[in-house]
């Protein structure tokens, strides 16, 4: 019972009282070593500074700061001109295009709040003079930039791969249809929506705007062909394909487009850092939180009880996803992963769940806890960013958690979605 109050209730009052999360992991840590763990307590530092020991978690430092440049240097604002200039003529394609818009930049960028920032500022305008609402526009803006978490090569998925001891480029592998998916049953819902409302139409694709366009993007498309390119194409590991997006990111940004010099940089570098440590800072107090929770013994006592109980394996997934959605509104994905899949992973793969499906149930969970009200940053950062009501955003985004949650359980009942590219479906 005191194991259950310091590791599980203790937590969840220290958030309340509004506490950053690091600090309630390590307070959480400090009160479990002294009150039930009976470990010294140079066990924190050793297993703090033991957690950042770790090659693959050099990939989120580089991938956070070429968002940024992406963000800054024009190159986001291009791939969006293209991906409109490739789409249109068609009731909604406006807003399939904030989708498309949304997968690409997430896919480059791996920040759902930077890509709610960048497909916000370019898109929201252009959305509500062409008969969007208001709340429409912040709600698929604010939902549609959550896929980052899922699109590979997310920050999210580099941190479950380090946590699970799985392979990362198989993780990614496993996430490129399930977040396919999750654009694809998002776009027919605003083509649905933009039929009912009449949205009217906007100028028909011509091959003279396409072909402009492309000309102007191709540098900044030329992105996502280095980075998957050469991590499946076996050129070099995820996290040197971080390296190389901030090298590849900077000189199209400083030379080819020249919309960063160096006062921007230095710019760019600063609001790196500080999210940057605020990641890691998250990762040192989850290692040490996660290893005391490990060693308890409750992952094997949770097992344990569930087996207990013989539900099939539909329910343990059932009551995992709620769990995780639960846990993914009040929590940002970086912490929700570290905390939670030592004490998940075992659960689900006493059900027969293999570890890279799960991770991809994980991030879907998460990135639709995003926008869950009522405490889902995503829901913060457009109330900061387009300063509306957050009621309104509320009741916006409340019809794209409910398609996304559908297409969530097809994710999770549907193993083949995840693991067909990977030769398996299970």
């Amino acid at each position: 019972m005191a194991a259950i109050l310091v590791y599980f209730v203790l937590p969840v009052c220290l958030l309340i009282l509004g506490l950053p999360i690091f600090v309630v992991l390590t307070l959480t840590s400090m009160a479990a070593i002294v009150f039930v763990a009976h470990v010294p307590l140079d066990a924190i530092q050793t297993n703090m500074f033991g957690s950042l020991d770790n090659f693959p978690l050099l990939a989120v430092p580089f991938f956070v700061l070429a968002g940024e440049i992406m963000g800054r240097g024009g190159i986001a604002n291009r791939v969006v001109n293209w991906v409109v200039s490739l789409i249109g003529g068609v009731r909604g394609s406006l807003a399939v295009t904030t989708v498309a818009s949304s997968e690409l930049f997430g896919a480059m960028a791996h920040t759902t709040v930077g890509t709610v920032v960048a497909i916000g500022r370019l898109l929201f305008p252009s959305l509500t003079k062409h008969g969007y609402g208001e709340r429409f526009a912040v709600s698929l803006i604010t939902s549609s930039g959550a896929v980052a978490v899922i699109i590979p090569p997310s920050i999210s998925m580099i941190l479950y791969a380090m946590t699970a001891q799985v392979s990362a480029i198989q993780l990614f592998t496993a996430g490129i249809l399930p977040s396919l998916l999750i654009g694809v049953v998002d776009a027919a819902y605003v083509l649905i929506y933009a039929r009912i409302k009449a949205v009217p139409l906007t100028a028909r694709a011509r091959w003279t705007n396409i072909w402009a366009s492309t000309k102007e993007a191709s540098w900044a498309i030329g992105t996502i062909v280095v980075i998957f390119g050469g991590i499946y194409g076996g050129v070099f590991t995820p996290t040197e394909a971080a390296g190389v997006a901030v090298v590849y990111s900077l000189f199209v940004a400083m030379v080819i487009y020249r919309e960063i010099g160096l006062r921007e940089l230095w710019q760019v570098i600063v609001s790196s850092v500080y999210l940057i440590a605020q990641i890691l800072i998250i990762v040192t107090g989850a290692g040490i939180y996660s290893w005391l929770m490990t060693t308890s013994g409750i992952p094997q006592n949770l097992i344990g009880t569930i087996d207990a109980m013989r539900l099939p394996a539909w329910q343990t997934l059932l009551f995992v996803n709620l769990g995780l959605l639960a846990a993914g509104s009040f929590l940002e994905p970086p912490a929700a992963i570290l905390i939670l899949t030592p004490l998940l992973l075992p659960v689900v793969q006493a059900s027969g769940i293999s570890a890279i499906h799960f991770g991809i149930i994980m991030a879907v969970n998460l990135s639709i806890g995003l926008y869950l009200p009522p405490f889902g940053l995503n829901l913060f950062a457009a109330r900061a960013i387009f300063n509306v009501p957050m009621g309104m955003i509320y009741r916006g985004v409340l019809p794209f958690v409910a398609i996304n949650f559908a297409a969530l359980l097809i994710i999770t009942y549907v193993p083949a979605i995840s693991m067909v590219l990977l030769g398996t479906s299970h």
